[in-house]
Formats: C-alpha cells, structure tokens, sequence
C-alpha cells in the first residue's frame, strides 16, 4: 500500500485540501444562514443548486476538458469556485446564495472529473482498488477535519469563509505540480433512464431516493442543527458523526456485500438507516443520542450508494456497464435537487424535527422497495456477481466507471482463481 501511495500522495493531499474547504462551505451554508435569518424553505433551496451545479459540471466538464485539457479546466474552475467561496459573505441573499452554490457545485463537478482522471491514470489495473480506496479516505477525512476548523472562527463573520477559500486555492499546488499528462477524459454516454430501470428497477429507484438522503443530511444537516439551538462546535460534531459512520461501516457492508444476496443487505442497510432517524426524532435534542443517530443514519448512506453501483452492475453485461454508470450518477443528482426541498419545505411547515423523518421516510421507501423486488427476481450467485464498488457519491463518472472496470476485472480474476482450486 506504501508503494501505491507513494506515487500518488500529492493528488491525494490536494483532494484532502479540497474537501477541507467544500465541507467547510457545505456546514457553513446553514450556520450563517440561519444568522442571516434565512427560512428552512430558503436554505433548501440553497442547497438544491449546489447539487444542480454538481448534475450540470458532470455533464459538461468533460466536454471542456477534449476542448482545452486538464490543467487548464482544473485551474479555472478551482479559482472560479475560491471567489465563489469568497462571495457568500458579501452577498447575504438567498437567491444570490442559490446562485453561488450552482457555481461552486459546478466547479466541485469539474474538479472531480479532473482530479479523478489523474489519479485514474497514475494506476494500473493491479493498484486501482487501493488507489480508489486511499482516495475515498481521503475525500471522507478531508470533510470530517473541516468540520474542526470551523470551531476555529466565527460564522457570523467573513473569516471561515476566507479560510475555505485558501484552503481551495492551496490544493492546486500539490495537484497541479504533480499531475502528470492524463488522457482526453472519455466519459460514456449516460444511458436512458427507462432501460436503466428496465435493467435494474431497485437500483434505479433506491439510488434516486438515496439522493435524496445524502443531500438532506449533508445540506441540512447544518441548518437542522442551528434552529434547534446546536453550539457551532456541536454542530460541527453532528456533521463529523454522519461521514465518520460513513468510514467506519463502509469496510464491514462492503464484506458482507460479496457474501449475501445484495438485496437483503441493502434492506438491512436501509432499515437500520430508518431505526436510527426514528431515533434522531424521538430523542427530541439529547446530544449524544443524535449524534448516535448521526453515526449509523450516515455511516449507512455512502455503503447504500456502492452497494446499488454493484447491485445494478451484477444485472449488465461488461458492456453497458459505463453508460449505466453516468444513468445511476444522474438519477443520483435528480434526487439529490428534490430531497432538500421537500425536506426544507417539511422543516418549515413542521418544525425542525421533521428533518428527521423526512429520513426515516425515505430509508423505509428503500427498505420496503428492496423487499418488494426480492419477490420479482430470483438471486444471483454470489460467486456471478461483481467485486463491491468502494466509491463515495461524490465521485464523478470517470472514478464511478474505473471502479466498475476494477470490480468486473476483479470478479473474473476470483472466479478463474475458484475455477483451477
């Protein structure tokens, strides 16, 4: 592992500085929001244009990438996303907010593809699965640490604001003067959303409503916190609790995910997800019992996501597998838009705790969702399906397919292995 990292450190310590600054930004929306006396109908709408500007970057950036190369597309949109950054304190207004937010979700978009791609390119067939693996610790250590930076200033002044912003700028420099010449970023056409679902209903349908959960959690997290009268250091710490559930309970699903029925493993994800927003909801505010609730209703989120990449994968030929990459990661964004509305919309008509069910609701929605498709599609074997994708949903296309490559090839590599045991 020593060996594989030594040749890409530096990506990896610019993608840490990286997040640093957008999981500053992310917690930051609904801390100086709620200063600002922004509505929770308000801020969800703040926080649907980032994932707006995430769905549209991933779409076009490779598109700028064939036209004017990597170097250069990276660089722009890192300096465009710093003064976006910048902006927030300037500008306190919603729209003005939601308009910043599609930037630097677009941007974020951008840099992944980027970034994603070098990184893609330093590996070998033999070293993509450690590579994906320190880069996913990387991505999930990098927000879980901005969340203590933020109890290093004041929300209600420009200062952390500015502190993400250099952070940004700072991760061009490792990046940027260790990045060797990558490929033209060849990003398949998504496949039509219809034949997705043809080919994996419960893949479809649970990654669209997971969407739905991660951007709840991560852009309303904040905001959740603040009008039930969190500190900012408590705050910070309900936030760190969901990503960290996320890198403890990755390892142990993604185990078990080679091992079961996927699908009666996405149930139990999904209903333990829905058990601990339940409880989030009961507690009515006790510290440690949200942030218990935060743990496991996070740490199951970001398993969910790879386990229904897998699921849909063990249901495609080799072929299809790229195009239904770029369908699941737009379906993703879909949900990813509508879920902080309708849970802003919900917080705003039912009081902040309805935060909490909107959650549990939509866990449920994927829990029952699995249980009705196990009746409608015989298992596959184990020993048929695909190696589990250890990505996080913030990956773009470019790590979502080279994880798909790695897991098929992967596969292959045990079942030819079984075969000559």
């Amino acid at each position: 592992m020593i060996k594989v990292l030594s040749g890409v450190w530096a990506l990896l310590l610019g993608v840490v500085l990286i997040m640093l600054g957008n999981g500053m930004h992310f917690t930051l929306i609904g801390l100086r929001g709620g200063i600002e006396g922004f509505s929770s109908a308000e801020l969800a709408i703040v926080t649907s244009g980032y994932f707006m500007g995430f769905l549209s970057g991933a779409r076009f950036t490779p598109l700028l990438i064939r036209r004017v190369g990597h170097v250069r597309v990276f660089a722009a949109l890192g300096s465009f996303m710093s003064a976006g950054l910048l902006a927030f304190p300037l500008l306190a207004d919603p729209w003005a907010w939601t308009v910043l937010r599609l930037l630097v979700g677009f941007c974020m978009s951008g840099i992944y593809v980027a970034a994603e791609s070098w990184l893609n390119n330093a590996s070998t067939n033999e070293t993509r699965g450690k590579v994906l693996s320190a880069y996913m610790i990387a991505q999930t250590l990098g927000i879980i640490g901005a969340q203590g930076l933020l109890t290093l200033g004041d929300a209600g002044t420009s200062v952390l604001f500015i502190g993400a912003s250099i952070l940004v700028s700072l991760s061009f420099g490792p990046i940027l003067l260790s990045a060797t010449s990558a490929p033209v970023a060849e990003v398949a056409r998504p496949m039509p959303l219809r034949d997705l679902f043809t080919g994996s209903p419960l893949g479809t349908v649970g990654i669209f409503l997971l969407g739905s959960v991660y951007a709840t959690q991560s852009g309303m997290g904040a905001v959740f916190g603040t009008q039930i009268g969190l500190t900012t250091s408590q705050i910070a710490l309900f936030i760190a609790m969901l990503f960290a559930g996320a890198l403890l309970l990755q390892y142990p699903i993604g185990w078990l995910s080679d091992r079961m029925d996927r699908r009666k493993l996405i149930f139990g994800a999904a209903s333990l997800g829905a058990v601990s927003c339940a409880m989030g909801w009961i507690t009515g505010g006790g510290l440690w019992p949200l942030m218990a609730s935060a743990f496991f209703a996070g740490g199951v989120t970001t398993p969910l996501y790879a386990l229904f990449l897998a699921y849909t994968n063990d249901s495609l030929s080799a072929e299809d597998m790229p195009g239904a990459s770029g369908g699941l990661i737009f379906t993703f964004g879909l949900g990813a838009i509508i879920g902080p509305l309708v849970t802003g919309w919900a917080m705003q008509g039912l009081g902040p705790f309805a935060f909490w069910l909107v959650l549990c609701a939509t866990f449920v929605a994927i829990a029952l969702y699995a249980l009705y498709r196990m009746t409608q599609r015989a298992v596959v074997p184990v020993e048929e399906t695909e190696s589990y994708l250890n990505v996080l949903p913030t990956a773009s296309t470019v790590a979502v397919e080279a994880a798909g490559e790695w897991a098929a090839e992967n596969a292959e590599t045990d079942r030819e292995a079984d075969t000559q045991s």
